[in-house]
């Protein structure tokens, strides 16, 4: 296993529009499955070969939180998401990239564009594979939703020894009455719950920033007090129903 540590200069934050941002990575070859779940563990979110937290000054809103699956009651409102969902097949498998997964990418990110003023970056195979495929190790598996034989949702997800880390989830627009963001979101609370898995770390919460704030609604959840360094003990704190 090979590490080199490093951090950007200050850039324009993704969650809040008028504030910098920073951050610190940890570009790891051949990352262990121990090891990822320590740094999950941490508040550190993987992206392909690079872990990274921020580090930004004066500005602690991004707070990593994780939702206590064994305790977390499905409300009404979930069970009719499962319902929509009765005949959406499920497969897991090693991440993967092909055309079909980059249109859906492309598509899903064009719509969040005109919808919430996303930032476009339209990724190629290799930009892809860079991201979501390499660095899976161990752990980093895809879990996909179809609707008769079309791909409608992917979400990428990385198991550790106490959880599973959200990385990252797309859908097919077309298909929003699935509500296939909740949907996942839900399925990997029951994967958690089969697998004797306590906690679903959802990575970044941040309170003014709408893409986001829809994490809030999973309780119950901790909240990582800081981000602290791998050889320091992580205190997460209980959220405040």
């Amino acid at each position: 296993m090979t590490e080199v540590g490093f951090c950007t200069l200050d850039t324009l934050c993704p969650y809040l529009k008028d504030r910098d941002s920073r951050t610190r990575y940890r570009y790891i070859d051949d990352c262990t499955f121990s090891y990822n779940s320590e740094l999950i563990k941490r508040g550190y979110r993987r992206f392909g070969n690079y872990f990274s937290k921020p580090i930004c000054h004066g500005c602690d809103e991004c707070k990593s939180i994780r939702i206590d699956a064994t305790n977390f009651k499905f409300s009404k409102s979930h069970k009719r998401v499962i319902n929509k969902n009765v005949g959406t097949r499920i497969e897991i498998s090693k991440p993967k990239v092909d055309t079909e997964r980059l249109n859906l990418y492309t598509k899903y990110h064009k719509f969040m564009q005109e919808k919430r003023d996303w930032e476009f970056h339209e990724l190629d195979f290799k930009r892809y594979y860079n991201v979501y495929v390499e660095g899976a190790g161990e752990f980093g598996y895809e879990v996909d939703y179809f609707v008769n034989e079309t791909l409608v949702c992917v979400d990428l997800i990385d198991i550790g020894d106490d959880g599973i880390s959200s990385v990252y989830c797309y859908w097919d627009p077309d298909f929003a009455y699935l509500s296939l963001g909740k949907f996942s979101l839900l399925m990997q609370i029951n994967m958690a719950c089969l697998s004797n898995l306590k906690w679903i770390y959802l990575g970044f919460y941040v309170k003014d920033c709408e893409s986001l704030r829809y994490k809030d609604e999973y309780k119950p959840y901790q909240t990582l007090k800081t981000y602290c360094k791998i050889d320091e003990n992580p205190v997460w704190l209980d959220s405040l129903e």
